[in-house]
């Protein structure tokens, strides 16, 4: 289930709160710069009000979610946080019940992803795309190998924020991926990101025959040699405009 945009009818789903920063690209994590505006500390990990969100439904009985609706989940936790592991059970039962929807979840940890399934997951629901997010070839070179043998379906490989050229032809991408999205980071303290490394996660891509997505600058950009600040609300309409997508 390739992504390029945010799509229109989509829910955000953020079933449980909070993580704890496990590798470089969590340093200037947007949860814990939101969650500081706000008095909050984001390394408490709790649910949430909307935990049953995907199985409400109105008055006469449908559900309050439509069918075919792509539902962006945990985007302000991890999964597969160690936290959650309570409550896990009954996400993934919410997840099974509406396979008429399409659940995407990223994750940093896919380490903790076999340990986390439910007994029933078999080679994978049809209904979810897990994307493992890459932000250097460190983790890369940790995390590709054990993505690799998941018993996933759907896969997507997040290279956000990316912080240093990521070189995936040793991983045979084409074989096993539906898509790499790629982005700078976002905030105060961002990190530079080179267009050249983008451009090469792009042409492997290309090499390999895999969806491509450039989904945003970042607010720290590089592009042949030059240093740009780019404001957040242009960060991803300069990306659009690099018009390298695949």
């Amino acid at each position: 289930m390739p992504i390029n945009a945010i799509e229109r009818g989509s829910v955000l789903w953020n079933l449980w709160h909070g993580c704890h920063k496990l590798s470089p690209g969590c340093k200037h994590c947007y949860v814990y710069r939101g969650d500081a505006k706000r008095d909050i500390d984001s390394s408490v990990v709790t649910q949430t009000k909307s935990f049953d969100l995907p199985v409400r439904r109105k008055k006469n009985g449908e559900y309050k979610v439509s069918s075919g609706t792509l539902v962006y989940t945990c985007f302000t936790s991890d999964f597969f946080v160690s936290d959650a592991d309570e409550w896990r059970a009954e996400a993934w039962k919410m997840i099974r019940e509406r396979n008429d929807l399409r659940f995407l979840i990223i994750t940093k940890r896919i380490d903790r992803f076999g340990k986390s399934l439910p007994d029933d997951w078999g080679d994978s629901y049809d209904n979810v795309t897990i994307c493992c997010t890459v932000e250097n070839q460190a983790m890369a070179d940790y995390r590709l190998p054990i993505y690799e043998k998941a018993p996933i379906k759907h896969k997507i490989i997040i290279c956000e924020p990316l912080l240093e050229k990521i070189d995936l032809g040793p991983y045979h991408i084409g074989t096993w991926i539906e898509q790499v999205v790629a982005g700078g980071e976002s905030g105060a303290e961002a990190r530079p990101c080179d267009f050249e490394w983008v451009m090469s996660l792009r042409n492997e891509c290309a090499t390999q025959g895999v969806s491509f997505w450039f989904k945003q600058t970042g607010a720290q950009f590089i592009k042949e040699g030059k240093h740009y600040k780019v404001p957040r609300q242009l960060q991803h309409s300069q990306a659009r405009k690099a018009e390298i997508n695949l």
